[in-house]
């Protein structure tokens, strides 16, 4: 079956590389991930990926430390995961690299854009660490920034939850979920899928947002395939 989106920035958090522990990398978690991730692959999709860094540091919730070292020390978290998910592909068989945009060669290649977008169409799955390499931007800014780069058609973010609510579903039972919404509604109703700095850099380029549940990875293939799930976030009304 051929896929519905050629090229793919799939946003994971860092969250979800901890599994039950909460904290931390459970590689058993990151395999599984990974499973389907290779799938997606193999389906034909080009697929990069941003990953965060929550499971081991946040620099917005460092308290009374220098932010921007703080987020200087996020970025290495990042790296960890990067690695991480590197490992656990290589192990099923994918050519995978990680890119850092900050320079560290010993253990993974400098983010070129022009390079990253050859592996991309080698068939390489590109991990990219470090968010920005700016202190005070989000992973998910990251990823509107590297999916703008590559010109990703989409980007895919795996969440804990099925969508997008117009409140959050763990606290309020009655929480409506919405099928699709442009970036102006994310705004203007504060909805809290990513920062305001990612969505506008969203909007202001036209790429696509699908937020889905990544309690159930298998949600990365059938998204692939154009399945119906998720939230959906387009720049303009369809």
């Amino acid at each position: 079956m051929e896929p519905k989106y050629k090229r793919i920035l799939l946003k994971l958090s860092g969250e979800a590389m901890a599994g039950e522990a909460h904290v931390g990398l459970d590689f058993d978690t990151v395999l599984n991930i990974c499973k389907y991730v290779k799938e997606a692959s193999e389906c034909g999709s080009e697929i990069a990926i941003v990953v965060g860094g929550g499971n081991f540091w946040r620099g917005r919730s460092s308290g009374q430390m220098d932010r921007t070292r703080a987020d200087h020390m996020g970025m290495l978290a990042t790296t960890i995961n990067a690695l991480g998910l590197a490992d656990a592909l290589e192990q099923l068989g994918c050519e995978v690299r990680v890119q850092t945009a900050i320079a560290m060669n010993e253990i993974a290649e400098p983010y070129i854009r022009n390079r990253a977008v050859r592996h991309l169409e080698k068939g390489r799955i590109v991990i990219f660490g470090c968010g920005t390499g700016n202190p005070f931007f989000s992973t998910d800014t990251a990823a509107a920034l590297r999916a703008a780069e590559i010109e990703a058609d989409v980007i895919f973010k795996a969440s804990m939850v099925d969508g997008i609510y117009d409140s959050d579903p763990h606290k309020n039972p009655n929480a409506v979920k919405y099928d699709h919404l442009t970036y102006t509604d994310v705004l203007m109703k504060n909805l809290q899928v990513m920062d305001s700095t990612a969505a506008t850099l969203c909007r202001d380029n036209c790429i696509s947002l699908l937020v889905f549940n990544l309690e159930e990875p298998e949600n990365i293939v059938r998204a692939v395939r154009g399945e119906a799930i998720g939230t959906v976030v387009d720049c303009c009304d369809k």
